[in-house]
């Protein structure tokens, strides 16, 4: 029986074989050439056995990957050190001039989509004949609209967009998550019948939760902050910085408030004003390339898992026809959902005209999205939530994530050469 030592090790050994293939030979962005060749090699592990009579190396590997808890794995462990990397490196001047679109398309943004693609969804699966409760489809919208900020920021790094515009999607990305998870909380519970679903409870559970978590982040990094500012050891400071993430989101799950936000809030403040007042050189040196090695350790892993967590996945006829027409819908209600606050801001605020279509098309979803449908409890609609979860993951990161920079440089060239400059907003 595997370890989780044993888990872990084949996991790295894994993610570091086929990122050294897809460097040497494929040459894609590393989280879409880790998904793919993920994918591929989970497909090959299924029809292992059919062609060696006799093998059961195949439904071992199968029975390893399934015994994966991703949902745990994502959501206890990994998300807390990627938001907190993430959020490091991103400005906050940039995204102060940004902060109204963060606001709307994190909030308002989510809780739209969450409704268009609840209804949508209600309704093509009921013309496939599928049997789905209204408020279960509302919860697969709650799961499936927030941006992955670990996916968005891998497409963000390879981009040649103005500083305000990069910094509003990373942000959007950083906070819509934690307001996700809390919307998906809320119709969860009205869907096991644990809670009524009503705009007062609603509301009293995301101030907790949402606004909680700013609170609790703010705390956590000016601790963090003051002790690394009256010190000058980068081996002491990088511990400091681990134990703002790691003390930060395990209090958080305490008090019962959102970690993601915490853990995002936690970050920026380290980021901005950390990384100005309180470190020397060799101490920002030190911790910032830390926190980028940890970041693509773990965004090797994640994404990773999400090609090999295909064996989790119910493929039937019907399941993967209602996951293909998902696509559509998750693009059209992404559409709705940052048409109406850039419409609404943009007497004060204009992002440019690459705004749309990088928030649009670079809002991808990923591991959170399948870490929330794998905690969902054994059902139906676990199996369908699942398996369209899945489909429109996989073409976000892969179809979405491939194309993102080729469609902005010809936007903003006009032809296929790349840009040069970007107009600012």
């Amino acid at each position: 029986m595997l370890t989780p030592f044993d888990a872990a090790a084949i996991l790295i050994v894994l993610a570091a074989t086929l990122g050294y293939l897809n460097h040497r030979i494929l040459k894609l962005p590393s989280s879409i050439g880790l998904t793919v060749m993920g994918l591929v090699a989970s497909l090959l592990v299924i029809g292992l056995d059919h062609l060696l009579p006799g093998s059961d190396v195949g439904e071992q590997v199968v029975g390893f990957i399934a015994g994966i808890d991703f949902h745990t794995t994502l959501m206890d462990g990994m998300l807390s050190f990627l938001l907190f990397a993430g959020a490091l490196h991103v400005k906050w001047d940039d995204m102060r001039r940004g902060r109204w679109p963060i606001i709307g398309l994190s909030t308002g943004g989510v809780l739209l989509s969450t409704a268009v693609i609840g209804f949508g969804f209600h309704y093509v699966a009921g013309w496939l004949g599928l049997t789905v409760p209204l408020i279960w489809c509302l919860v697969f919208g709650a799961l499936i609209s927030p941006t992955d900020p670990v996916a968005v920021m891998g497409v963000l790094g390879r981009t040649d967009v103005s500083p305000t515009l990069k910094a509003t999607v990373a942000g959007e990305s950083l906070f819509n998550d934690g307001v996700g998870v809390v919307v998906f909380a809320i119709l969860l519970e009205a869907a096991l019948g644990t809670e009524p679903l009503s705009i007062g409870h609603a509301g009293a559970l995301f101030l907790q939760e949402a606004g909680g978590g700013v609170l609790l982040g703010l705390a956590v990094g000016w601790i963090g902050y003051r002790a690394m500012r009256s010190i000058d050891e980068y081996n002491v400071e990088v511990m400091i910085s681990l134990a703002v993430v790691m003390g930060g989101y395990a209090l958080a799950s305490q008090l019962h408030l959102s970690g993601p936000v915490a853990m995002a809030v936690a970050g920026l403040l380290i980021g901005n004003k950390g990384v100005a007042d309180a470190m020397s050189d060799v101490t920002r040196d030190y911790l910032l390339k830390f926190w980028s090695l940890i970041d693509e350790i773990l965004n090797a892993v994640l994404f990773l898992i999400i090609g090999l967590e295909v064996v989790a996945i119910p493929w039937d006829p019907r399941l993967v026809t209602l996951g293909v027409a998902a696509v559509p819908l998750v693009l059209l209600a992404r559409v709705i959902a940052v048409a109406a606050p850039l419409t609404l801001l943009k007497p004060i605020l204009s992002l440019g005209r690459l705004a749309p279509v990088t928030l649009i098309w670079g809002g991808l979803r990923g591991g959170i999205s399948v870490a929330l449908a794998l905690g969902l409890p054994d059902g139906p609609a676990r199996s369908i939530a699942l398996a369209a979860t899945y489909v429109v993951v996989l073409f976000s990161v892969i179809i979405q994530g491939g194309t993102i920079e080729r469609i902005l440089r010809r936007m903003d060239t006009g032809d296929d050469k790349p840009s040069g400059s970007v107009p600012t907003c």
